[in-house]
């Protein structure tokens, strides 16, 4: 069992980070911000797949104007995302965002950003601090490098700012491109802070690469006992981000869930194993099941009940059929064409 890093609690709407909290899940629109229904369409697909949370670019003041009719139907909590306009920060918040993210450094002076925390204050809600690779301050890039210890000592300035106006209801990011930077500027941060830390490689890639990229950063770090909340940064659709990320924590059990054992396939199978894994895999997700459950799409007796006897349910490929089980039990043999609607049956039956 992985033992967490215990961090400082904070409360976006109806959802903690940190503390004894849940790992959550969060993902960000591609949609114009403007164009409300189409993002109200797009957080609800992100939602059903398992998002936690939400975040939704604020670029310009008709941006703001679209927030209180998104925010009135909205399922889950909604993060406002600033860059350089502090003043719209502060009418995001007064909107009624649940939470404002923000990289001090190009929002400007200290003056500026105090206005946003005032206004952050008063709503009573969390600010993330996210610091890139990519904006780094030319002082302390001059001094460092584009390094881990830059990446920290920009997070600690700011935090240092904050705690001098006494607001403490903080989470920190520090997102770069590389995963070994990544990695070793979350591992230093935590040992400087007790802030609850947002996890991923930014700018990670495609479905493909990104998501080998980001499981291997966000993975570790969970690993390790470092993070509280998660965003997997594909050039994709946001619900892939979101499987992905589910993914993520369902692999650490971090999330309960379905957990599919499936054989590599090789020259013993006698049945089309791929397709069938698949299919199963997609009809489970439909499912949307919350507790844990392993499935098992074994192609062949070698592979089947005796290397799966744990799994909750699975077949095992003979010739042109399979036999199904339990626990290693053998329930009974079903046909090749019958095998997915005969998985998905007996599963139904366990939940």
């Amino acid at each position: 069992m992985i033992e967490r890093k215990k961090t400082r609690q904070v409360s976006i709407d109806n959802v903690q980070i940190g503390g004894n909290a849940p790992i959550s899940v969060q993902s960000m629109t591609n949609t114009d911000t403007r164009n409300a229904e189409k993002t109200l369409e797009q957080i609800y697909a992100c939602a059903s797949h398992g998002c936690d949370i939400i975040r939704v670019a604020v670029p310009d003041e008709k941006a703001v104007e679209a927030l209180p009719t998104i925010l009135d139907r909205v399922p889950i909590p909604v993060i406002g995302d600033i860059h350089f306009n502090h003043e719209l920060a502060i009418q995001a918040i007064e909107k009624g965002v649940h939470c404002i993210r923000i990289n001090p450094g190009n929002i400007g002076s200290n003056d500026k950003v105090k206005k946003i925390i005032d206004a952050a204050k008063q709503a009573h809600i969390p600010i993330r601090i996210g610091v890139n690779a990519g904006s780094l301050e030319k002082d302390i890039k001059k001094k460092f490098g584009i390094t881990a210890d830059a990446l920290v000592e920009s997070a600690m300035r700011y935090v240092r700012f904050f705690e001098t106006q006494e607001f403490y209801d903080i989470k920190l990011s520090l997102k770069a491109s590389s995963v070994p930077l990544t990695i070793k500027a979350y591992r230093k941060i935590s040992e400087r802070c007790n802030f609850p830390l947002h996890l991923g490689i930014t700018e990670a890639g495609t479905v493909f690469s990104g998501s080998i990229r980001s499981s291997i950063g966000i993975g570790t770090l969970l690993a390790e006992g470092i993070g509280d909340t998660i965003r997997v940064s594909l050039a994709a659709e946001p619900v892939e981000e979101v499987k992905v990320g589910v993914e993520i924590l369902r692999a650490l059990d971090l999330r309960k869930g379905p957990h599919f054992i499936v054989c590599p396939t090789c020259g013993r199978t006698e049945i089309d194993i791929i397709p069938i894994a698949q299919q199963v895999e997609a009809e489970v997700r439909k499912m949307k099941i919350r507790e844990n459950i392993s499935i098992a799409i074994m192609g062949c007796v070698v592979n089947g009940p005796g290397e799966a006897e744990e799994a909750d349910i699975g077949i095992a490929g003979g010739k042109g059929q399979a036999v199904l089980f339990r626990k290693g039990k053998i329930l009974r043999k079903i046909s090749e064409e019958n095998i997915i609607s005969e998985l998905i049956k007996e599963i139904s039956t366990l939940l």
